[in-house]
């Protein structure tokens, strides 16, 4: 590939810093900002002679005398292929971690049937939810001239496709620096660091493509939300007729519709996950009767665990049953059970290295 044969790896590092720091000024970088801005410990005359041997290979331009350095359409081309070569690295480790997942989702559903032949009450598993997930990658390509596919990887690898619908024509030139605009200024960051002031600030880098970079990022943030949903399996619910009084079936009813839609039994999940992390006291949870965060478990018992995977996603076990509950062994069979789950997944986090 040309770029491995005209330029050594100092070139290379200067090159990006130049790239990236024009990239957030909008200015043309000098010799002195390069030498603050990378940790290569050279001299500003050093960094000179490097910037013309790149302006010689075609990578910068010196828009005006006296000025700094701009990069080229031939230096963008270079930022983008190594953020490519970077991306192709990952979905090279995509074939491993898609087989972990499978393992995994497999394991979730036999610790829910397990904890309902032993519990003989009703059991909830998530699946991991990452915590403060970081933005890995973000990559737009054209589908047509104003319909973008943008693939949005997230935490451990999770990847998600959101389709974005522009209002104008866009060039291949257009989307590139879309692509190095995004990565400049969400490579890395938490999702919780995604709010309407960064959006201003890359707003103002876009330029005259502003209203474009808005509906891009709104797609990205959507796709990023996507990411963050959570399977939940469960079992034992035939237990559920068993679990009230005797002659108490509407309660049971309304139980057994909670479990069927899921949608209160992630809020029980979240709550969990939101006790361990607000509290650090362990990570059992025992909620009794008006204690439950969910409305139709008011009547019942819930005792929750929390798993975590070596990359620091966290999964919530969740034991529903009566108020007579045996409790020392529902606790006890939680406890030995989260041991279990941390000894497999260190396991396969070391085969996996």
């Amino acid at each position: 590939m040309e770029i491995n044969d005209t330029l050594d790896e100092r070139k290379e590092v200067i090159l990006k810093a130049i790239i990236s720091n024009y990239l957030e000024t909008g200015e043309p970088v000098g010799s002195r900002t390069i030498s603050k801005y990378t940790d290569l410990n050279l001299s500003s005359a050093t960094i000179r002679n490097e910037m013309s041997d790149l302006e010689e290979l075609g990578y910068i331009v010196q828009p005006h005398t006296s000025a700094g350095r701009v990069p080229t359409d031939k230096g963008y081309r270079f930022y983008v292929d190594r953020m490519m070569a970077e991306k192709e690295e990952s979905e090279a480790a995509q074939g491993t971690l898609l087989e972990r997942v499978d393992k995994l989702e497999a394991l979730l559903k036999q610790v829910a049937k397990v904890l309902a032949f032993n519990t003989q009450y009703a059991t909830m598993v998530t699946s991991p939810r990452m915590l403060n997930k970081r933005i890995k990658f973000i990559q737009l390509s054209q589908v047509d001239e104003k319909d973008l596919v943008a693939v949005i990887v997230v935490g451990d690898n999770v990847a998600r496709n959101q389709i974005i619908h522009v209002d104008r024509q866009l060039s291949n030139e257009d989307v590139l620096k879309f692509n190095l605009l995004l990565n400049t200024f969400l490579q890395g960051a938490m999702v919780t660091e995604i709010n309407i002031e960064l959006m201003q600030t890359m707003k103002q880098q876009a330029g005259e493509y502003a209203d474009i970079l808005e509906r891009i990022f709104e797609g990205i943030v959507d796709a990023v939300h996507q990411a963050e949903e959570t399977q939940i399996y469960t079992s034992g619910t035939s237990n559920l007729l068993k679990l009230g009084e005797p002659g108490d079936y509407d309660k049971a009813s309304a139980l057994l519709e909670t479990f069927e839609d899921k949608n209160e039994l992630n809020e029980l999940a979240s709550a969990a996950l939101e006790h361990v992390d607000a509290d650090g006291d362990g990570n059992i949870q025992i909620y009794i009767g008006d204690e439950s965060p969910v409305e139709n478990m008011k009547d019942y018992s819930i005792v929750t665990s929390t798993y975590e995977l070596p990359e620091g996603a966290k999964g919530t076990i969740g034991i529903i049953g009566p108020k007579r509950m045996d409790y020392k062994k529902v606790v006890n069979t939680l406890k030995s059970l989260t041991d279990e789950l941390d000894t497999i997944f260190r396991k396969e986090g070391k085969r996996g290295e």
